[in-house]
This record gives C-alpha cells, structure tokens and sequence, in this order.
C-alpha cells in the first residue's frame, strides 16, 4: 500500500499539468545526448511548454477519464510528456523542428484540442502555425487591400491637386 501512497503526488502532479492543457505530445527522447536535451528543454520552455519525463503506468493513471488516455497505446519504454496549456500545437511543432537536427527523437502521438493524432498526423499538426502566427497572417491580408485602397486614394488626391494647382 506505501507503494501507491508514493506515487499518488505524482499522479497528481500529472493531472495536474495535463488540466487545461491545448495539447499534449509523447516523444521517445532515448538517444538524446545532454547537450541535446537540455537545448530541447530551453526551447519548449521557451514556447512555454511543460515537458517532463514521467513512469507509462502513471502518465496512464492520471489520464483516466480524460481525452489524454487515447495516449495510452502509445505509453511503451521511455516515455517524455511535453504539454502546453496555451498553444495546442506548440509541443508538437517545437518536438518535429528539433527532431530534423536530432533524428533520435521520435515523436509517439499526440492529443490536440481532444482529438488523438498517431506519429504521422503528429508530424503533420507541427506543421500548423501558432495562433498568433495565424492571427498576423490574417491581419496582414485583411490590411493589405485598405492600405492598396489608401494609396490609391491617395495617388488620386495627389494628382487631383497637382492639376489644381496648376
């Protein structure tokens, strides 16, 4: 029984980080030399996502009841949990950029906005920009046609009152 009374604050700590959480991705980090991994931890924390290296059989207790236990399959050998709690796809991009410069990294699954995605469709949400990155997209596109129409406005005005003038 002290065993489970031992492990239980870890559990916790695990339900804890995954509450609230965008999403969350298993990565296999076995390889990782330590100069790697610890460039791995300062760029995810960067982007502002926990990642934490946790038992299978507790990461699989603390999910239960949740949309992360679709995980669980994927909970084989040494297991890193990396989670963000803002950006859904942060864990995922940051993970797939790394793993080009580190290829022992291998990204397991991962679980976005509720939906579970295999290694492939992993690589694929990492592709996915962040939501500011969007959101600037949009703006950019949305201001570029007003500041054409502006211009153009402006370039009549101009010559309407150069003829003025003259």
């Amino acid at each position: 029984m002290a065993k489970v009374e031992l492990k239980q604050p870890i559990v916790d700590e695990i339900k804890g980080v995954l509450d609230g959480a965008q999403g969350a991705v298993v990565v296999d980090y076995r390889g990782l030399t330590v100069e790697q991994d610890t460039r791995l931890r300062k760029q995810l924390r960067e982007a502002g996502v926990i990642y934490k290296v946790y038992k299978n059989t507790l990461i699989k207790r603390a999910a239960e009841g949740t949309a992360f236990s679709a995980l669980n399959p994927d909970l084989e050998g040494p297991t890193a949990l990396a989670v963000s709690k803002e950006d859904a796809t942060a864990p995922a991009r940051v993970l797939a950029n790394f793993a080009k410069t580190a290829p022992k990294l291998e990204l397991k699954a991962c679980v976005v906005e509720g939906t579970y995605y295999d290694t492939k469709g992993t690589q694929v949400i990492a592709t996915i920009p962040s939501r500011e990155e969007l959101l600037g997209k949009l703006l950019g596109s949305i201001q570029s046609p007003i500041t054409n129409f502006a211009r153009v406005i402006n370039q009549i005005a101009e010559s309407k009152g150069g003829a003025a003038e003259a």
